[in-house]
């Protein structure tokens, strides 16, 4: 009777292991790999017996991983990134040859700015490759060390050591109301339309005080926020209701306004700090050739915008 040969771990399970860990679902895995829900079932199977561990158990309606499982992740997504820079054509190679997949993590102010016409550039340029839009839960650097990530669009503090940046443009607030509003039809807003408005105050924290408060207060004045939203996006639809104000990013109102959202921004008048919008990376993506593309592919989506708007802009990557 001969001995069983034990189950090979390819690449193709990992990237099972590595779908089945980022969605924490069969079928959510199972649509990102392009497999049927009984295929991916299988391989979770199989990625059992051969890691010896159950991966993921259930744990009330969902999934959650095991402590073995979350001690792997990184590593497995460590391996595939190497074998896709090992199957990576050389610099100055047609992208349109390319198989590759980013996962882009946006400040939320960005993502109705950037990710379309990033993904209309994409889609032309590189049909191969797929853009996978990542929340912003936190700003935290380890997703991209560790692979979840591999571009970083963010307002941050300074990076670690091993993170490059480059920063797109610099911006500020500006008043989103409504354009058929009162607060619409008027030349510019004032003070007192400032602080007699109900706010709408978009943080993904949940946060209902910010730097407008601050300037406010150092002029003896406050201002009212009724509700609170996780996104810039959301905030600026609220604003559509007549009498409410959101602050939102200029380029994320510009944007909303060039697209036939009815809305008008106001310059905010009290002083506010401006934010720089960075471009993160990790070092192990820095010589990357597709990797260099895409970050050259963010520029390219965002210059016309911040042309228009004269915001400054630098593209220095460090």
């Amino acid at each position: 009777m001969g001995t069983a040969v034990p189950e090979e771990l390819d690449l193709n399970l990992l990237r099972v292991f590595d779908a089945l860990l980022d969605t924490g679902s069969v079928k959510e895995a199972a649509v990102r790999l392009h497999l049927s829900a009984p295929a991916t079932s299988r391989a979770l199977s199989r990625l059992r017996r051969v890691m010896n561990d159950p991966i993921l158990v259930r744990a009330g309606r969902g999934l959650v991983p095991t402590p073995f499982a979350l001690r792997s992740a990184g590593t497995v997504k460590t391996l595939l990134d190497t074998a896709d820079r090992l199957r990576t054509e050389p610099a100055g190679s047609d992208p349109r040859s390319w198989r590759r997949t980013f996962s882009i993590r946006l400040n939320d102010g960005l993502v109705p700015v950037l990710a379309p016409r990033l993904t209309r550039r994409i889609a032309d340029e590189a049909p191969g490759v797929r853009l996978l839009f990542v929340r912003q839960d936190s700003k935290e650097p380890d997703p991209l060390r560790d692979g979840s990530i591999d571009l970083d669009v963010t307002v941050a503090g300074p990076p670690p050591p091993d993170v490059h940046t480059s920063t797109l443009f610099t911006d500020h607030f500006v008043a989103a109301v409504a354009a058929d509003s009162p607060l619409g039809r008027i030349p510019q807003l004032t003070l007192d339309d400032l602080c007699h408005t109900p706010h709408v105050s978009a943080s993904r924290r949940g946060l209902t005080r910010g730097p407008l408060d601050d300037a406010l207060e150092r002029t003896g004045r406050s201002r009212h926020v009724v509700a609170v939203v996780p996104t810039y996006a959301v905030g600026a639809l609220m604003a559509l209701e007549h009498n409410v104000i959101c602050l939102v990013p200029r380029i994320t109102a510009t944007h909303l306004i060039e697209r036939g959202v009815p809305l008008r921004q106001h310059d905010v008048p009290v002083d506010l700090p401006t934010s720089d919008v960075e471009l993160r990376w990790h070092r192990r993506l820095h010589n990357d050739p597709p990797a260099r593309w895409l970050r050259d592919c963010v520029h390219d989506a965002i210059r016309p915008l911040t042309t228009a708007l004269d915001l400054e802009s630098t593209w220095c990557e460090k």
